[in-house]
């Protein structure tokens, strides 16, 4: 039987939203530059590419009109490659690199890309999106929760089930200082292809803005000399009998992230030595409420489909949207914490919603390679109540 194996993998650095070096930088071109790099990578033809299938958590505006199309279009692909868009919030990347791999092995299709990207500082900034009757009334009345903000559900988590303010912020250094160790042994390189683009720059005094041309090397976001006290320090955004802080949740960013799917036989053909074997994807629905416990309902649909235990499991790699539903997903499915998220997270380096699925598939095969893992899973909550968990096989 044949298998749907990642052959490579490309990503920017992560950008901090509005502020950041991507505040000014078209959607389109954050894709095109890592479709590009990922077929280069990978030594495929653009042209070879049947279907670009990018995830985006909001699609719209800098992200809209279909941008998988329009990045491939604009990375320089002849007209004769397609693309698509997908939204499944913040599992939109993981989403893709599934669907990638079903094209190929279902549909015979050669050469696929998955991925996704984000862009919080065009589509997230003034005037703030497309609310045009956003909310269902019905749905309003009868299940509001699926309403609620990222940030509202969070603390619902930590009031629910009882995890601490403490413990969130202990475990928010650990990803800043897992993350600092990683990047200063340049565990990341491999993935980030820098990226040069011109940002916005607000002037502090006369509040003018100009155009500054920067090139974005690594990922901006984390703070490396952050320190508990600081973290204890800093006031919940929705109020002082609440949680989540800007220090315990992930950040706002812009970036993206691709890679390119083929069958084992056809990278036997090129010569090509895979990163990896997706294996399988599950999503579950959850109480939208309280949507950040999601893997908890997708861990356990996915090792049964597969035949494995958590022991199986050598790498773990849960999506750091808050820390509070980290740990509560840890805690509850019963993961080692010295196998999950052992460079960091979305608390230090940031999540852009539809590229973090696409950058931990990426990340998870490169660092199970150098630990000599076998088994690797992303998972992560999705907004609206909903899980989803990935597993890959992973090659040496």
């Amino acid at each position: 039987m044949a298998d749907a194996v990642i052959v490579s993998t490309a990503r920017t650095p992560i950008g901090k939203a509005f502020r950041g070096i991507f505040n000014d930088t078209h959607g389109a071109d954050m894709g095109a530059h890592v479709i590009k790099h990922a077929a280069e990578r990978a030594k495929v033809d653009l042209g070879e590419i049947e279907d670009v299938i990018m995830g985006c958590g909001a699609p719209e505006g800098t992200t809209g009109s279909n941008v998988a199309r329009v990045a491939a279009i604009r990375a320089g692909a002849p007209v004769n490659v397609s693309g698509v868009t997908v939204n499944r919030f913040c599992s939109s990347g993981l989403q893709t690199i599934s669907m990638a791999a079903q094209r190929v092995l279902v549909d015979k299709a050669t050469v696929v890309i998955g991925g996704g990207l984000e862009s919080i500082s065009l589509v997230q900034g003034p005037p703030g999106g497309n609310k045009n009757r956003l909310v269902n009334p019905w749905v309003q009345e009868h299940v509001p929760g699926i309403y609620h903000s990222m940030i509202q559900t969070a603390d619902t988590v930590a009031a629910r089930y009882k995890v601490s303010r403490e413990a969130q912020d202990e475990y928010s250094l650990q990803s800043q200082l897992r993350t600092a160790a990683a990047q200063q042994a340049g565990k990341f390189d491999d993935e980030i292809v820098a990226m040069e683009t011109e940002m916005l720059v607000i002037d502090k005094n006369t509040k003018e803005t100009s155009k500054k041309k920067t090139k974005l090397t690594k990922d901006e976001g984390n703070r490396p000399d952050t320190t508990l006290e600081g973290l204890s320090k800093l006031q919940p955004v929705m109020g002082p009998d609440k949680w989540i802080t800007a220090g315990n949740a992930s950040q706002l960013s812009d970036g993206a992230s691709a890679a390119v799917v083929m069958s084992d036989a056809e990278a036997a053909k090129r010569g090509l030595n895979p990163l990896g074997i997706y294996k399988g994807l599950v999503v579950a629905g959850c109480e939208p409420d309280e949507m950040g416990i999601g893997p908890v309902y997708a861990v356990p649909k996915l090792l049964k489909r597969f035949g494995l235990k958590m022991d199986d499991i050598d790498l773990w790699e849960l999506n750091e949207a808050f820390a509070v539903q980290v740990l509560y997903c840890r805690d509850k499915l019963g993961i080692d914490p010295a196998k999950l998220n052992v460079n960091g997270g979305s608390v230090a380096v940031g999540h852009p919603y539809g590229m973090t699925g696409a950058r931990l598939t990426g990340h998870i095969l490169q660092e199970g390679r150098r630990r000599k893992a076998k088994w690797g899973v992303v998972t992560m909550c999705i907004g609206g109540g909903q899980g989803g968990a990935g597993l890959f096989e992973i090659y040496q």
